[in-house]
């Protein structure tokens, strides 16, 4: 990240061109405070993928068993190449409710970190007396809308997808394929999104905000299992939703979240514009480092300690760290986690129990939950930029089976040898993402009773 102001000016200025080659979306509500729309986890009782036949235990079995396949999907995105550079496919944690289209049309959508396209499952039906059969997702009927549009496919958008082509009507033609060989295509498009605000500050407030001239893939052929009604890109990259936003001066290119432990039966929430500052007391910030995937967020795992331990990644070992909200949980190289288990193993008092899981994990069986929190030390993630992030014990263990604790961390291998920051370790804490300024900040927060910051 090292350069002269010169050559930061000028990928600054570079950056703002591109965007506004990219994405014409404007809002038409002059709100300088940004929205916030519910953050969705997939077990919430609001999700159509929440299963209530199954135990909270066996709900947090199928999150650890979606986190591995999401760390070889981020690892493959990593090293690989082509088309292949978005991740979700099957594993995914959050989703939102975006209405698309005028009249509009409520669609859920995953809502993904670690992707970048915004795409929804669309008919080519040109005939608009002729409805999609209903069925348990929806599908976008761009017949009935009067805001939908093409992308041509000489615009900077289209040159933005890797394998774009152009179809003999000049319309920008997309196709991707994920890590498990899934497949969607489509033609690039252009719609008005309105979001539902979460949160409004006065009764007499609009509760919405509608953001013409979105670029998004209107998707007509699928191969493959895919989640909800589409994708919600959040990554960094050019064409995801929190860039081209960042088109409207008065909402930016930030967003934040505060994860609720998502056994309570309470929402999250994502944050855009100036509802996405981070004001908590104890607030630290660190830098975006630049990595091989544009999309990620990336920033420098200088160490980790507990209490005056203090363990650092190998020389020759990864010290990046992606802070990914699809993955539950949190994978340290080798050369950090080892040491950190020893020192982990030789605090907490317990008895060591086996996991199918292959973590590690301790029999808690007749002991006071009081006592065993008391057992577990903070861990302390040093950043880069100096800045101390504290993982609690809810953020480094979990209740895996009755009785058993195990923790929430895990070895990246050398299949898959990505560190990511999970959303375990990532829940009750305010985090903000700001693209514009290339910087993170984290603090701790009550996820469950906390609401958006006032605008500055």
């Amino acid at each position: 990240m090292a350069g002269t102001t010169v050559s930061r000016a000028l990928l600054l200025l570079v950056g703002v061109v591109l965007t506004a080659q990219l994405c014409g979306c404007t809002a038409d509500v002059g709100r300088g405070d940004g929205f916030s729309v519910e953050f969705i986890h997939r077990d919430d009782v609001r999700s159509p993928y929440h299963d209530p036949s199954l135990t909270a235990h066996e709900r947090l079995l199928a999150a650890v068993s979606r986190s591995t396949d999401r760390a070889a999907a981020l690892s493959r995105s990593r090293v690989g190449g082509g088309a292949m550079s978005e991740v979700t496919s099957r594993p995914f944690e959050y989703l939102i409710a975006v209405r698309v289209g005028t009249p509009s049309t409520r669609m859920l959508a995953v809502a993904d970190t670690g992707s970048d396209l915004v795409w929804l499952k669309c008919t080519d039906n040109t005939d608009p007396k002729r409805a999609p059969a209903p069925g348990k997702d929806v599908v976008f009927y761009p017949a009935n809308s009067t805001t939908f549009g093409h992308v041509d496919c000489k615009s900077g958008a289209c040159r933005a997808l890797n394998g774009a082509s152009c179809t003999p009507s000049n319309h920008c033609r997309y196709l991707y394929t994920y890590f498990d060989g899934s497949r969607t295509s489509g033609l690039l498009s252009t719609e008005t999104f309105t979001f539902h605000d979460g949160v409004t500050r006065h009764r007499d407030e609009a509760a919405s905000l509608r953001v013409a001239n979105v670029n998004f893939g209107c998707s007509t052929q699928n191969a493959g299992t895919f989640p909800a009604d589409g994708v919600v890109g959040l990554g960094g990259g050019a064409l995801s939703l929190v860039t081209q936003l960042g088109n409207d001066a008065s909402i930016g290119r930030k967003f934040s979240y505060c994860l609720v432990n998502f056994f309570l039966n309470a929402s999250s929430a994502l944050n855009f514009g100036a509802r996405a500052h981070v004001t908590e007391p104890g607030a630290v910030t660190t830098p975006l480092v630049r990595s091989q995937v544009d999309t990620y967020y990336t920033v420098k795992l200088e160490s980790v300690k507990i209490g005056k331990s203090t363990f650092q990644p190998h020389p020759h070992g990864s010290s990046l760290l992606i802070v990914d909200s699809g993955s539950s949980l949190t994978f340290l190289d080798k050369s950090v986690l080892d040491p950190l288990v020893e020192e982990l193993t030789k605090r907490i008092k317990l008895p060591k129990a086996e996991s199918r899981e292959k973590l590690m994990c301790f029999d808690i069986s007749g002991v006071p939950m009081g006592q065993v929190v008391a057992m577990v030390p903070d861990v302390t993630l040093e950043l880069g930029g100096g800045a101390a992030v504290t993982l609690k014990p809810q953020n480094t263990f979990v209740m895996m089976h009755e009785g058993m604790m195990c923790m929430a961390l895990a070895a990246a291998s050398e299949r898959n040898p990505v560190s990511i920051l999970g959303n375990i370790a990532q829940q009750n804490m305010h985090i903000g993402y700001d693209l514009d300024k290339r910087i993170l900040t984290f603090a701790p927060a009550d996820c469950a009773n906390s609401s958006p910051p006032s605008p500055h």
